[in-house]
């Protein structure tokens, strides 16, 4: 595939993905245990966002309950972490030069989902709804800097280390959760399994702005590092020839990604493999160029975690398959096709 080149064609590239978007994220909540017909959301979604009521409304007031308050902002939680961690993935992969660079990969993860359990086991919500987000930030960011320190080799990063050192710290992150649910009370550990599968079940409209905000945040700062992510790209002499500061620049990806996929984890629990995924598409559709792939990466993590929560709650209707569970399936397959293209 030839990647897009032309300003034209890469505005049409994301005008069209945005629109697969939008029609994804209405359609998606068609679907589920209750099956509803397209003009029934078309029809809630309508009188909801414009305020259009039809005369002879053609939905109970059960159905829109369902597709307002339940699915509506489960698909947009979904949009917003297949996103930013689509955004997480592609950063740390220019950061470390390594395409096998993921959050879940190197630990950060798993580090999040430590935080979020020390936070519900031990420490309670101290700080309110923002417990959590803060926790599992904290967790990240300590995840991610035994990783650089592992890693790090007489004041370097050595790229082939790293991935070894985040799988290393992300097993140690996830016996220590377990270890944390085991010793833990069984009620509140039950309720932790969330954060360690995954899944988009807990979404509230009055908790999306928090995500929302740093996914854009995020967005606007790792397009403002892109030409130092495309220096970085090709190796750390060129960067520091082009008037780059390696180490400062991969502390500010560090700590931008570590804080995205702190407050994602913490709402949506360990969903692994999207950050790894997604960069590869959308480099192929649009090149390596970080202030072009950024945005198609985001987009493209967002139609994807959409389309994989539908799987994920029509699979084993009325049940919910955890999210992690499927990303991990297809994330697994996509790793084993990966090394072997790179053996």
């Amino acid at each position: 595939m030839n990647p897009v080149r032309s300003a034209s064609g890469y505005r049409l590239l994301v005008l069209g993905l945005l629109a697969v978007l939008l029609v994804s994220c209405v359609a998606s909540l068609a679907f589920g245990a209750v099956s509803l017909a397209p003009e029934q959301v078309l029809g809630i979604v309508s009188l909801r966002v414009f305020g259009l009521m039809p005369e002879a409304p053609s939905w109970t007031a059960g159905q829109d309950s369902i597709v307002w308050l339940i699915r509506a902002p489960r698909v947009v939680l979904g949009a917003l972490v297949g996103a930013g961690l689509a955004l997480a993935g592609c950063a740390l992969q220019a950061a470390t030069r390594n395409p096998l660079a993921d959050p879940h990969l190197l630990g950060v993860s798993s580090g999040a989902a430590l935080g979020a359990v020390v936070m519900v086991l031990a420490l309670g919500e101290v700080l309110g709804r923002y417990s959590l987000p803060l926790a599992a930030f904290v967790g990240s960011l300590l995840s991610m800097l035994l990783v650089l320190a592992i890693a790090s080799r007489q004041g370097r990063l050595a790229s082939d280390r790293l991935l070894l050192a985040g799988v290393a710290v992300s097993f140690l992150m996830m016996a220590l959760a377990n270890l944390l649910l085991f010793l833990g009370d069984p009620h509140a550990a039950t309720s932790v399994v969330f954060w360690m599968l995954g899944g988009l079940g807990l979404a509230r409209w009055e908790l999306l702005w928090l995500p929302g905000i740093c996914v854009g945040l995020s967005l606007l700062i790792l397009l403002s590092l892109g030409r130092g992510l495309n220096a970085l790209m090709a190796g750390e002499q060129s960067a520091v020839s082009l008037g780059q500061d390696p180490r400062r620049l991969r502390l500010l990806v560090f700590l931008c990604t570590s804080l995205l996929t702190g407050v994602l984890v913490s709402l949506s629990g360990a969903i692994g493999f999207v950050g790894l995924m997604l960069p590869h598409l959308a480099r192929r559709l649009v090149g390596a160029e970080h202030r072009r792939l950024l945005p198609v990466c985001a987009l493209l993590g967002a139609v994807f975690l959409v389309w994989v929560d539908v799987a994920a709650r029509t699979l084993l209707a009325p049940q919910d398959l955890p999210i992690g569970i499927a990303t991990a399936a297809i994330g697994g397959l996509f790793f084993a096709v990966l090394l072997r293209r790179r053996a």
